[in-house]
């Protein structure tokens, strides 16, 4: 079994702020994010740093009082399976009775992991078939993760993110077939946020087809920092209109490997081992997980 990766965030900070507050806002904001590498903010190098996820957090806190922060349940390659399984998990029952803000991210690994891309070649190849039954898998998984999470989070306004097109290198020729199964999934998501009175954050415009400057590495379809500030400020268009993540607020790279994400882990766990051996309640809730996947950050509080 796989066990869980969980590293302290490190180089990103979060300053208070004010603003008049509205009746929408949640105050103070216990946000959790949940979901795949998106939510976890994976890099196109395979690393992980600051994403969406913590660009909104950091932006809460400089307007309003944010009294919680965690992506403690995003875990990259996560498809809706997975992340609804997560949200079930004996672990995950604490944290969300607590949130009052959630984002989604779920559905893109249902529908890529079928795309087969040779960046060298500049081409996309899917299999029609394959694809339509992984769309109606995701369909029927989101509307059970949204149904799920009305249940465990009643106080929580839920955000579902959109996707983009994940393939801004490949031959013109090339895009228009994988972008309208991007386009199919994201009606499955709008039209499952709004069944289940969620809010639906597109974010494919500010991406578009050609999205070189955000997603940089024609191998790898996750954004760079540019990317996550426009998928972050696409969601405050839906939470806040006014409220926007500028250049000169994104935070420091501080990439980790997924080598460092597990040695500060195992040092943590050794940690916690050696000083509470006799404690049975010294373990982290992860501990002993029935999912085996990787969570990549513990819960931020902040009062």
């Amino acid at each position: 079994m796989k066990k869980y990766w969980i590293a302290a965030m490190t180089g990103f900070l979060l300053f208070s702020g004010t603003a008049a507050a509205q009746a929408e806002l949640q105050i103070p904001a216990a946000y959790i994010a949940i979901g795949d590498s998106l939510a976890a903010g994976q890099t196109p190098d395979r690393q992980i740093d600051a994403g969406y996820a913590d660009l909104i957090a950091q932006e809460l806190s400089r307007n309003q009082p944010v009294a919680y922060y965690s992506k403690n349940l995003a875990f990259p390659g996560f498809t809706t399976t997975d992340v609804l399984e997560s949200i079930q998990s004996d672990e995950a029952e604490e944290v969300l009775s607590s949130a009052n803000l959630i984002t989604v991210s779920a559905g893109a690994n249902d529908l890529l992991r079928l795309v087969q891309n040779d960046s060298a070649q500049g081409s996309l190849v899917f299999q029609q078939v394959q694809v339509d039954f992984a769309l109606n898998e995701a369909r029927k998984n989101m509307d059970l993760i949204l149904a799920e999470l009305a249940e465990q989070s009643p106080d929580a306004t839920v955000y579902v993110m959109g996707y983009y097109f994940a393939y801004p290198h490949v031959r013109e020729s090339q895009k228009n077939g994988t972008a309208k199964q991007l386009d199919r999934l994201n009606e499955i998501l709008q039209r499952s946020a709004e069944k289940a009175g969620a809010v639906f954050v597109s974010v494919d415009q500010p991406f578009g087809a050609n999205a070189v400057d955000k997603v940089p590495n024609p191998s790898d379809v996750h954004p760079n920092a540019a990317g996550y500030q426009a998928m972050a400020n696409a969601f405050f268009t839906e939470y806040q209109e006014g409220w926007t993540v500028e250049d000169l607020e994104l935070p420091p790279p501080n990439p980790l490997s997924f080598e460092e994400i597990m040695e500060a882990q195992d040092q943590d766990e050794q940690e916690a081992s050696e000083s509470n051996d006799a404690e049975e309640t010294a373990q982290r809730p992860s501990s002993g997980s029935p999912t085996g996947y990787f969570a990549l950050r513990e819960a931020m509080p902040y009062l």
